[in-house]
């Protein structure tokens, strides 16, 4: 019973597609400047909400911006919320407006007040190292999330990239993916051709994958 319940207690892990889906980030300052950054570079469509904005905030587009504090309901007409006023009182106000109309809200530093918390990100291209600690010690996932990108090395992204190509073609050819092993592949001198920088030779392997697959 006690595994179950700790179970229920864990976060359910998640990429959300946030491409041009209306988001909102409350506050001006340096950590709400982050938080839009990053809804800004997954292609979202962010309003900012605050009376004044640091520089790093006034940098940032585009950036739809109403410079006022928060007033209630504004949460009510977004998809999903990001408030880092470092005010209790308003950032309470945002997350419970939010929460009452069903939206996403993450309160910066204040795991009571989110119905979804932010990892630390590593991102290669299409590949992102995603570690969380439930909001009890983000310094450990950034030390944590350092190693694992560290340990992963360059061109995971590119090597994203090549498998895609392989998969694709696969499903071109009416050939189920789940038919190449890809974990053989992966342990072998795949991973070091493309860090190389020997992309053809890379593609090269993996065509020799699939028409064993599609040929058999």
């Amino acid at each position: 019973m006690g595994e179950d319940a700790d179970q229920r207690n864990g976060y359910y892990p998640v990429s959300l597609d946030v491409a041009g889906r209306p988001c909102l980030v409350v506050g001006g300052g340096p950590v709400a400047a982050r938080k839009a950054r990053g809804l800004l570079a997954s292609g979202a469509a962010v309003t900012v909400i605050a009376p004044d904005l640091c520089p790093d905030m006034a940098a940032l587009s585009p950036l739809a911006v109403e410079r006022r504090p928060y007033a209630r309901g504004d949460a009510d007409r977004f998809r999903l919320v990001v408030t880092a006023t470092g005010i209790a009182e308003v950032d309470g106000a945002v997350y419970a407006d939010a929460d009452a109309a069903g939206v996403w809200v993450n309160s910066a530093d204040d795991r009571a007040h989110c119905s979804f918390i932010l990892p630390s990100v590593h991102r290669d291209g299409a590949v992102t190292i995603a570690v969380s600690t439930g909001g009890s010690a983000p310094a450990m996932a950034s030390w944590l999330r350092a190693r694992l990108a560290a340990h992963a090395g360059t061109g995971v992204g590119a090597l994203a990239y090549v498998l895609g190509e392989a998969r694709t073609r696969l499903q071109e050819a009416g050939v189920s993916p789940q038919s190449v092993d890809w974990t053989a592949l992966l342990d072998g001198p795949l991973p070091s051709l493309v860090e190389e920088g020997r992309l053809d030779s890379a593609r090269a392997l993996l065509a020799a994958a699939v028409a064993n697959v599609v040929e058999n």
